[in-house]
This record gives structure tokens, sequence and C-alpha cells, in this order.
């Protein structure tokens, strides 16, 4: 025990979850965590969020997010009482930092007397020292060898499950798992998604086509193949996106050549995007925000990953959550590594897809399965 604890600032370890579950701190009311990012990277965290929430169930939890991660947890019943949006700052949130708008949320941060911070924000070269400037009392969350020390720290190895780094964390600040991935449910009362999908007697398929990084997404083409056969098949299929994904989704739709085939890319807010998964008999999408954000409300998934992002970002079980994997480890364009991340390789400035090789069939045949189950259950 003592070798045990020798890393953890002097705390006793008293169980384990993920890793280690550390003693509690005392008298914990408010807690604060970080996680900038996107969609998946808010869902990655509510695990840990809410594991936090029942170890410290008379705390009030505020998150230090995004925009989009305000706009989700208004849309959703969640473990996070209020959200706060992070000013621009290098490494936290990408944008043109202001000073004077950094020293005035700080000032905030530190008047609130948080008794606990959690950075949940990948290794800490930037987001450790962010959240040491909050003035909690006491601070918990990963570090490469590189950055700042927190009171306790868990190892930051690029390699893991998000969603279980996050609740590893959780455990350093004494919180036990009480799920190893989101549940989301949306806020009630939860109306109709209200999207030209067609007949409702129909199963939906809901397809996201889009993915931050370039090299995540599967063609367009194979999209629009996919597409077409689960219309031809009886399906109604909604195209979705942001407005930056508004051509790529009418580009799939329109090779669908299908009247089953509609796009609602851009012409959703959240609310809209929630109750439209929260309709579907499947989604599918690449490794993506909106495939994670189904999995959170219980909507079976197919998921195109690349083999390193199965990883860290895959659905733990296969009974509702398919995944067709690609074991590239080399840009088609340059040869370089592409197992490598950021701090230990550049990343070459080719854009190529990563996962193009994984077929229509298998991912179709996936499609088929899961949409008949639970067309099936919604008939009984």
């Amino acid at each position: 025990m003592e070798q045990l604890t020798a890393g953890f600032g002097g705390a006793e370890q008293i169980g384990v979850g993920v890793g280690p579950v550390l003693e509690k701190f005392d008298d914990v009311s408010r807690i604060v965590v970080l996680r900038g990012g996107g969609l998946g990277d808010l869902l990655f965290a509510v695990p840990a969020m809410a594991a936090l929430k029942a170890a410290y169930p008379a705390s009030r939890i505020t998150l230090l997010g995004t925009p989009i991660h305000k706009a989700l947890l208004g849309a959703v019943e969640s473990p996070v009482d209020e959200v706060v949006v992070l000013p621009f700052a290098e490494g936290v949130r990408p944008g043109e930092e202001d000073a004077g708008e950094l020293d005035r949320f700080f000032a905030d941060m530190r008047a609130r007397h948080f008794d606990v911070a959690v950075q949940l924000h990948g290794g800490g070269r930037y987001s450790n020292p962010f959240l040491l400037r909050l003035g909690a009392r006491h601070t918990v969350g990963t570090r490469t060898a590189d950055a700042a020390s927190l009171e306790r720290t868990v190892p930051y190895l690029y390699y893991q499950h998000e969603p279980l780094r996050a609740l590893e964390v959780a455990g350093f600040a004494g919180a036990f798992p009480v799920d190893l991935e989101a549940r989301l449910e949306p806020s009630p009362p939860a109306a109709p998604s209200q999207v030209d999908g067609g007949d409702g007697d129909q199963p939906l398929v809901v397809i996201h086509p889009g993915a931050t990084d370039p090299r995540r997404r599967w063609p367009a083409a194979k999209f629009a193949e996919l597409a077409a056969a689960c219309a031809a098949d009886g399906s109604r299929v909604v195209i979705i996106g942001d407005s930056s994904e508004q051509e790529l989704a009418a580009e799939v739709a329109s090779r669908a050549a299908s009247a089953a085939v509609h796009s609602a890319a851009g012409e959703l807010e959240m609310a809209g995007l929630v109750a439209l998964l929260a309709e579907a008999g499947v989604v599918v999408a690449n490794d993506s925000g909106p495939r994670h954000l189904a999995q959170a409300l219980g909507v079976p998934t197919v998921g195109i990953f690349w083999a390193g992002n199965v990883i860290n970002a895959g659905a733990l079980g296969r009974s509702l959550h398919r995944v067709h994997a690609s074991w590239v480890t080399a840009c088609p364009t340059c040869g370089i590594d592409v197992t490598q991340v950021g701090w230990t390789a550049p990343r070459c400035v080719h854009d190529d897809s990563a996962v193009a090789g994984i077929g229509v069939t298998e991912v179709y045949k996936d499609v088929r399965s899961l949409t008949a189950t639970t067309f099936a259950k919604q008939d009984a």
C-alpha cells in the first residue's frame, strides 16, 4: 500500500474502480470540471461527472466547456448543474486570446471557491496550469511527464479509452464508477424531431458522414451507396451534419438518388438533433460527436473507425453497437506512421481517408440487423 499511495499525495486507496479509488475529499460542495472540445469530448467526460455526483451528492458540478457543450446539456438530463463557456486560451479552447478576458474569467472562478477542480482535458501541458489558476482547494487530473503537477495525478498515455481514462481520474477524486459509458435522456417534454423523413411506420436510419479530422471520414460515395440500399429496403434515411457539412450531406443524398433519402444538415438545433437521434432505429457514422451522442441516448449505432480511434473512442459493447475498423497504419500518400500522435511525431499534411477500405456490404449487413431488431421491438 505504501508503494501504491506514494504518488497520490499521501491519499489512501479505498478500492478499485477503473483504477485505484482514493479517499474522498472532505467538505465538498463545489466541483469544477475542465473539458473543452466537441460533442464527443464532452460525452467521454459524462461518466466521470456522474461518478463525481454520486460520490458527492450534495455538490454542485460546474463544467468549463464550449458552446456546443452548453447547447447539448441544455437539451438532456445530465449530472452537470452549470456550464460556463471557456474563454479562448491556448491548448484549452482554440481562438484569439484576450488577456483581460482571461484575467476576469479567473477572478470570477476564484471567487466561487471551488472545493475540487478536475482536469479531463488531455495531458495537462496547457490544461493543468489553467486548472491551477482556478484556485480550488484540491486538484485532480491527468499529466504527461512534462506537465505541471496537480494534487493527485493520473499518468496520461494517449492510447486509452477516453471515458475510462476520465473514470480513472474520478477515482483519484474518490468516486466509484456509476456507468462506464455516457447515458443521457432528452429533457422532457421530448418533442418529435419534425424532420421530413417520410412515413413514420418505416425504420429510420440516420447517417452522419462528417468528422472533424478528414482522415476519419468514410468516402461520400460509400455513404451514398449505403443510403440507397437502406432506402431500397424500405427505410427512411436522414443525413445529418452541422452547417459546415451541408455540402457533404447534400452530395451523399444526391448520389443516393432516392426520394427516401433526405438531408437535414444545418437545419437542426441541438434539441432537434437529440430528438431525431432518439427516434432512429440505427445511426451510421464515422468516429464523430453525433455517433457518440446516439450511443449515449441508447440508440444502436454502426461506427466507421480507424483502429487507433477504436481504442480511444469505440463503444465497449457489441449487442447494440457495431464497429468497422480500418487497420491502416501509414499515410496512403507519403507513408508516414499515423499511429504516432501529435507530440511524438509530426502529422503529415495529407488528408487521405484512413477508413476508405471498409466495404459497404459489411456495414449494410449490420445496419439491416440492428434496424430489424429495433423496429421489431417498437412494434411489439
